[in-house]
């Protein structure tokens, strides 16, 4: 069996799978080529390693070291872990693939020590985790706890207009099957996610690995902003009804109210004009805000304070409004005493909090969750820079091996 060092190796399977020549990075949407052949690399490296692997109703994958032998038996009080193989746009080959390929090599380390559970293991990939493809950030867990209704999910669409349950179909899944499953979620005692820290805690604490203490509140705003098309070279200034205008005072706007709350972060990563040419005065504009704060209050009041400054522009110049929430998710603290027991294994690793949204942070409120950390050099996530040292993953994989050997055994 290979050792906990072979995570490098997993990782070095997938490094040409989606990159991206354009942005740099990877981009791997859900069910796109590259999202889905990740998907078949996770399923090859699990039956080789003796897990059964299953597909549920939401896509989630599931590879099962089970303690029964009839493989139909019940699961009960099993300790699930894993992460996700999406991407964002140009992102890194850590954020989600560490997870997953940490946890497929936790197994080997575990059979390697010779332990016996007494209860079930799985490692779970969530489908979706980003967002990136249909607008609502860990999807696949939000089915699966009933967070987010089947109905709205089948009719998402992509910026291509396919809508979710299109293009699920096309990937060969079956979108009717959507939805919240409480006997599988009954049936998990614990959840424990490793991914790469988005962040510089651990390199200003000198420390490989850490333990996440909450994720604070974030969500995802569209604003659309219509005004009226016309020529750029024929259209007095006085004239027009620019919603790219409005847009611009929106990023303003955004960032001066985002600044003025300590600790807050706000972002518009994403800006797309209609019809965007460049001689052309657009006539929509369609932008997204992400904006995150421990409290959810403080969250609440940037966004509102940006609309009312978004909609006095628009007035202004003409143009009309509309702002819908995406997702929302407030400041989720992992399970204390799960937590109480990562920290006993792992006496030396620091607890984290984290402004990054997580699976683990959707499954907190059905399931006991923490989460492990590994550090990033870079400190940089969501690009190509984001990073992780070989030695660095190999703790991760230890540590990873050491919290389960814990739970599989009492």
């Amino acid at each position: 069996m290979p050792t906990s060092a072979d995570a490098n190796t997993l990782l070095a399977e997938i490094a040409t799978i989606g990159a991206d020549p354009e942005r740099g990075g990877y981009s791997r949407p859900v069910f796109s080529p590259a999202e889905l052949e990740l998907r078949a690399w996770f399923a090859r490296n699990a039956a080789a390693r003796g897990l059964r692997v299953e597909t549920d109703g939401n896509g989630i994958l599931w590879a099962w070291w089970d303690v029964a032998t009839d493989d139909s038996a019940p699961r009960h009080d099993a300790i699930v872990t894993g992460s996700h193989l999406d991407s964002v746009p140009g992102g890194g080959n850590f954020d989600g693939p560490l997870g997953v390929a940490s946890a497929l090599v936790a197994v080997d380390l575990l059979r390697d020590r010779g332990i016996a559970p007494i209860r079930p293991l799985a490692v779970a990939v969530f489908p979706e985790e980003e967002g990136s493809r249909f607008g609502i950030a860990c999807l696949g867990s939000r089915l699966l706890t009933g967070a987010v209704e089947p109905d709205r999910v089948r009719a998402l669409r992509d910026d291509a207009g396919r809508s979710f349950a299109e293009a699920s179909a096309d990937a060969g899944f079956d979108p009717s099957t959507l939805g919240a499953d409480p006997e599988r979620l009954a049936g998990i005692a614990a959840f424990v996610e490793l991914h790469v820290e988005q962040g510089r805690g651990l390199i200003d604490l000198d420390r490989p690995v850490a333990l996440a203490g909450a994720i604070i509140a974030h969500g995802r705003w569209h604003v659309r902003i219509e005004g009226r098309g016309d020529h750029a070279g024929a259209t007095r200034m006085a004239d027009r009804q620019d919603p790219v205008v409005v847009a611009a005072e929106t990023i303003r706007s955004l960032r001066v109210h985002t600044l003025v709350v300590d600790d807050a972060r706000g972002t518009v990563g994403r800006v797309k004009v209609t019809p965007g040419g460049t001689n052309v005065i657009a006539s929509a504009v369609d932008l997204w805000m992400d904006v995150r704060h421990r409290s959810e209050e403080a969250v609440r009041r940037i966004v509102s304070e940006v609309t009312a400054g978004t909609e006095r522009a628009a007035a202004a110049e003409g143009c009309v409004v509309t702002v819908t929430e995406q997702s929302f998710s407030p400041t989720v603290a992992f399970d204390p005493g799960l937590r109480a027991v990562m920290q006993a294994v792992l006496p030396d690793a620091p607890v984290l909090d984290t402004g990054a949204g997580h699976d683990a942070g959707v499954l907190a409120g059905a399931v006991p969750t923490g989460m492990l950390f590994v550090r990033n050099p870079s400190g940089a996530s969501h690009t190509p820079a984001e990073s992780a040292e070989p030695e660095d993953v190999a703790a991760g994989v230890e540590a990873l091996a050491d919290v389960l050997e814990h739970l599989l055994t009492r």
